[in-house]
């Protein structure tokens, strides 16, 4: 059975939405170094509409900057949760339809190794809330932005504890911590 990661960059203040109007200023060499090492170790990824939607209108076309990021997303299988999506182009794309959290259920049953969620909130606090997270790695940038989506949002229900597993400080103030749910 693989094993389902949540990873997300995330302002001080819980916002992960936009990423790119907040984290550049922060992405320093090792920050770089440790996300290029976290996207190579996934072997599936799996995005919402949305972010399948950023993600296949430019990493098809994105060089191979020697991070191994560009090639590893454009080689590896894809599934895109989507009820509306009428096609995927991106290569090694397949498309789940039908209960997001049913779906993401069979994948992991049927599959091995480590699937990746990156952004795609609504997605996230889906399978949050149906206990099919087994791993979170939130990488919080020393940064207050106010308002935008949250991953933890009011009305999100209690998921228990969680089991802090690792920290890592960079150079640039972004701490990543990773947390597993307490009752694995």
């Amino acid at each position: 059975m693989a094993k389902l990661l949540v990873a997300e960059f995330m302002t001080l203040d819980g916002v992960m939405e936009a990423p790119e109007k907040w984290q550049f200023p922060y992405f320093g060499p090792d920050f770089g170094e440790f996300v290029s090492g976290s996207i190579n170790a996934v072997d599936i990824f799996l995005l919402g509409r949305v972010t399948y939607d950023i993600f296949a209108g430019s990493w098809p076309s994105a060089p191979d900057d020697g991070s191994g990021i560009a090639p590893k997303l454009n080689s590896a299988p894809k599934y895109v949760v989507s009820n509306t999506l009428e096609k995927a182009d991106w290569n090694n794309t397949t498309i789940l339809r039908g209960n997001a959290a049913e779906s993401v259920a069979k994948l992991k049953a049927q599959t091995e190794g480590l699937i990746g969620l990156n952004g795609s909130g609504k997605l996230a606090r889906t399978l949050m809330e149906n206990n099919l997270v087994d791993e979170y790695n939130l990488m919080i940038h020393p940064v207050v932005v106010g308002q935008g989506q949250r991953l933890f949002e009011d009305g999100t229900p209690a998921l228990g504890g969680l089991q802090l597993v690792e920290t890592r400080t960079f150079s640039t103030g972004i701490i990543s911590l990773v947390y597993r749910p307490a009752a694995q």
